[in-house]
């Protein structure tokens, strides 16, 4: 028997209320002083919680020495298959990334496109996985990824809420690494500031007490940073406290 008439609207208008939750509730992240790491493993807590049938979630993303990574996990078994995957060099998670487009396996103790990584899977008590890339404008992040105990757990309504809520997902980790690299950034900026203001305080140190000029000053602060094998900032830090406590 077919729907009754009327339940197909239902079901969507449902699925936009719960997405639209979700959505809300990733988006308070943007507002919130959490922790790249924090959010992202609140993310794939949010998909185990919107795609029906799933048991564990992960996300896969590029670390800063271009290695790729399981940046989040609901649990042990997700990232133990996500490092298989990344050990073959092969598996769905990858393809979908690859790709950009949505994978998914029906069964993994079945599967015959990736059976080296499938069939252990499915020894791990995974049966069903489906994938969808992370895209930000041009460029692929990584991957988000739902798997289940069952097999046939999901289709194309979950492949369809899986693609939305990864978008969504895309948007919310581009932004806030543009805030961590700006806030790292700032942070370099500031460091180079306080290395600047050292070496100037200890080239004074220098000139007053050696009765020297300024390029005088800083070739008698990098040789003796040279001689104790250290950097020009230490060597100035150690001066300007040296000289503090003497003056006490």
């Amino acid at each position: 028997m077919g729907e009754p008439p009327g339940d197909g609207l239902v079901i969507e208008e449902l699925t936009a209320s719960h997405l639209a939750a979700v959505f809300a509730r990733m988006s308070g992240l943007l507002l919130s002083s959490e922790k790249v790491d924090t959010a992202l493993k609140l993310i794939t807590a949010l998909a185990v919680e919107m795609v029906p049938g799933t048991a564990g979630a992960g996300i896969s993303l590029m670390d800063r020495q271009g290695e790729r990574v399981t940046a989040a996990a609901t649990d042990e078994v997700v990232e133990r298959a996500d490092a298989l995957q990344y050990q073959l060099g092969h598996g769905p998670c990858l393809t979908a990334w690859a790709n950009r487009v949505v994978v998914r396996v029906d069964d993994l103790a079945q599967d015959e496109q990736w059976p080296s990584w499938s069939r252990p899977a499915s020894e791990m008590g995974l049966r069903s996985a489906l994938s969808a890339p992370l895209v930000a404008g041009s460029e692929p992040l990584g991957a988000l990824k739902v798997y289940a105990a069952a097999p046939h757990a999901y289709g194309e309504r979950e492949e369809h809420l899986l693609t939305m809520f990864a978008a969504q997902a895309a948007m919310l980790i581009s932004n806030m690494r543009t805030v961590q690299d700006a806030e790292r950034a700032s942070a370099q900026v500031a460091e180079a500031l306080r290395a600047r203001e050292i070496i100037k305080l200890a080239k004074g140190i220098i000139m007053a007490r050696d009765h020297v000029d300024e390029r005088t000053a800083l070739l008698t602060l990098a040789r003796i940073a040279e001689q104790e094998r250290t950097t020009l900032r230490h060597t100035a830090e150690r001066l300007a406290q040296a000289t503090v406590r003497r003056l006490r």
